[in-house]
């Protein structure tokens, strides 16, 4: 059995896979060392079974036929699950090995530069490599909360995979998975109570967007607790059997099933980077700017930072290994774009307003609502398109947008931004009628406008 490899990656989810498929294109050898599902988070347990369930619920929502025993057997579809539920990854192993890459099923260890022991059902087994990869995602945070233990708390998993729907359920944080989620059960009729730590939800988005996701879910019945924390959860203390949920304003609510979404927790306890000088116990990993934690380790995905999203993981798998190959490369996160799949949706990248300024930036707002646009029109649909520009540069810093096919229009900002387009190239650009990207074209086209008349205020 041959243990020597060019390539040995730790973790077989969006980011290892990525850095497995490149670096097998580029020639090299690869070992991929998986503990659990090939594929990772997103393909069984995240990205596509909760956009499976979200689609099932705007047809729902419209009267269409998608109830929630439709909705479940359509995920289970999507993810690939058995009649019993149980996800399979032999499509994405099949994807690997067909590739050339040695999947090798186990527990990874860093024993030093260059060598990884595995552990599973059988003897360890010692992989030596060129470069290492250190790909492991990450995992739901649990918080400290009096009572947690005494119930059977969901995180993302399970609220993803249930084959049942809860009589009543609140969701402790409200980010992007909260939000999400909060909308799948409230659409299929079940009394929902999303709660937020700080004053509005999706506290990373810009606010029109975190506005335009609290209107659409309290048009959705959910109940949206805002600058509360959970204290204490008294098992079985609510009514119907609920459990009630103390939180600190001293107001009480209550919910059948609690969904934990407060966050993710890299799992880097038990990979041996101790071996390499890392100490693991004093904080965010130092990443160096070409992905590195040491001279022939590197990072991707969650574990990299500065975001936790797929796509990025995607960038940074591919990434790691040309950095290791000796390509003249370094990520660039002036672009990355953040996407939540509601209805509407809602999408951003680059910029906001102070942070421009902060920057140093001659950096000015414009906004225009939906509702006073052709796609507003005609879709009936609420929303915004928000624009942050340069006036020195007249380029693009960032777009904010919400409404139909948000998360598909940002991605003319996200190229903008990134090649640093001039605003007066994308006013000359050709939009589709009536489309979100049309919306944003306009709202370019009368910036430019605004910035050539000195004494004009922009919106």
């Amino acid at each position: 059995m041959d243990n020597r490899f060019d390539f040995v990656i730790i973790g077989a989810g969006s980011a290892g896979e990525a850095a497995a498929g490149l670096a097998r294109a580029r020639g090299a050898s690869v070992a991929v060392v998986e503990s659990a599902l090939v594929g990772g988070e997103c393909p069984f347990w995240s990205c596509m079974p909760s956009k499976a369930l979200l689609h099932a619920a705007a047809i729902h929502a419209r009267g269409g036929a998608f109830d929630w025993a439709a909705a479940s057997r359509w995920r289970d579809e999507v993810t690939e699950r058995d009649a019993a539920g149980r996800p399979s990854d032999s499509s994405h192993v099949r994807d690997l090995v067909r590739s050339g890459a040695t999947l090798v099923r186990g527990t990874a260890r860093i024993e030093g530069a260059g060598q990884v022991s595995v552990t599973s059902d059988g003897p360890p087994r010692t992989l030596q490599a060129r470069f290492i990869v250190v790909a492991v995602g990450s995992v739901p945070s649990i918080p400290d909360i009096e009572g947690l233990d005494a119930i059977h708390a969901w995180t993302s998993r399970e609220a993803t995979t249930t084959q049942t729907l809860p009589a009543s359920l609140a969701i402790l944080g409200a980010g992007a998975t909260g939000v999400e989620l909060a909308q799948v059960f409230a659409r299929n009729g079940v009394p929902t109570t999303l709660i937020a730590a700080g004053p509005r939800i999706y506290p990373r988005g810009h606010p029109r967007n975190s506005a335009a996701l609290d209107a659409t879910l309290r048009t959705d019945g959910v109940d949206i607790r805002t600058g509360v924390r959970a204290t204490r959860i008294r098992a079985g203390a609510g009514s119907a059997g609920s459990h009630a949920i103390d939180l600190s304003d001293g107001s009480v609510t209550q919910g059948h099933a609690v969904l934990l979404a407060v966050g993710r927790t890299l799992p880097l306890a038990g990979l041996g980077l101790e071996t390499l000088g890392i100490d693991i116990a004093s904080g965010p990993l130092a990443v160096g700017p070409d992905l590195r934690i040491a001279d022939t380790v590197f990072v991707a995905g969650d574990v990299a930072g500065p975001e936790m999203h797929t796509h990025l993981a995607d960038y940074q798998g591919r990434m790691a290994v040309r950095l290791a190959l000796g390509d003249d490369v370094r990520p660039d996160y002036r672009a990355v774009p953040r996407a939540v799949y509601t209805d509407p949706e809602v999408a951003g990248v680059g910029l906001e307003l102070g942070a421009a300024l902060a920057a140093g930036h001659d950096a000015i707002e414009t906004s225009v609502a939906l509702a006073d646009t052709a796609k507003g029109a005609v879709t009936g649909a609420a929303g915004h398109v928000t624009i942050v520009v340069d006036r020195g540069t007249r380029t693009l810093l960032g777009t904010f947008m919400a409404g139909p096919a948000a998360t598909e229009a940002i991605h003319e900002a996200v190229l903008a931004i990134r090649t640093g387009t001039t605003l007066d190239v994308l006013a000359d650009t050709v939009h589709a009628f009536p489309t979100m990207a049309r919306v944003m074209g306009d709202l370019i086209v009368q910036t430019v406008s605004d910035l050539a008349v000195p004494s004009a205020t922009p919106r």
